[in-house]
């Protein structure tokens, strides 16, 4: 008896990701809520810049590359030009946190018809391991070798609190994928999220705690630690906006 099935979403290929990396689990989790939901046919994606830039090579629907931050920019346009499709958009926290502030603020704002997958790390992933908008106070990376300072660096940015106060967010909800349960919550945030869309309720946003072992420098078993004892305090669980 079979115990494992590849969603059709999913091409049959090998990913280039780093063993223990969360963008594995979340590229599942998507797939599956797709063809759950049966939209695949309709179904456009945006590939950030940042570890998932090639994620048009494991997706099967349509795939447009996006410039750095500007996914939500071009889920907007998609979206406004053929509103019978479903449109996502897949970022990391630099790419939506960072240079894709103003994107993303203004596109949840409006209440743009799309849904937003927002993979938090707490690190840049693809570029080496430097500093992000979310890496949390006290933790090391390439640019904050001792640790990230709340005074030097300010503190970590919390996406989900900050487009909660906007009238155009109609789902806000922090989720991860560090335990089985939080897959599972995962899982159920991302179809909500895609039901919104289908529904025409207006913006949605799943952000997802993640690991990252290689710029962390923990092993996977460390790093799902660090998620579940250190992460998870500085950017709680939970819904924060359900319209």
């Amino acid at each position: 008896m079979a115990t494992f099935t590849r969603p059709d979403t999913l091409k049959d290929q090998i990913t280039h990701y780093c063993p223990g990396c969360g963008h594995g689990i979340a590229h599942r989790i998507v797939a599956e809520v797709i063809d759950e939901l049966g939209i695949r046919e309709k179904t456009i994606g945006t590939a950030p810049v940042g570890c998932a830039v090639l994620m048009y090579d494991y997706f099967n629907v349509d795939m447009i590359e996006c410039a750095h931050g500007r996914a939500p920019a071009v889920a907007t346009g998609i979206k406004r030009v053929q509103p019978d499709k479903i449109v996502f958009t897949y970022q990391g926290d630099g790419d939506l946190a960072a240079i894709g502030t103003a994107e993303t603020i203004h596109a949840a704002n409006r209440g743009e018809n799309i849904t937003v997958i927002f993979i938090n790390n707490a690190i840049y992933g693809m570029t080496g391991g430097q500093m992000a908008p979310t890496t949390i106070c006290g933790q090391p990376t390439t640019t904050t070798p001792d640790g990230r300072g709340a005074h030097g660096e300010g503190g970590p940015i919390r996406v989900c609190e900050l487009l909660s106060n906007l009238d155009g967010t109609c789902y806000l909800e922090r989720t991860a994928v560090s335990t089985p349960k939080d897959v599972l919550a995962t899982r159920r945030a991302i179809k909500k999220a895609f039901e919104n869309q289908i529904a025409g309720k207006g913006f949605s946003m799943v952000e997802v705690l993640s690991m990252c072992p290689t710029d962390w420098k923990l092993s996977t078993q460390k790093s799902l630690e660090f998620v579940n004892n250190d992460l998870k305090k500085v950017f709680p669980l939970g819904v924060y906006k359900d319209r």
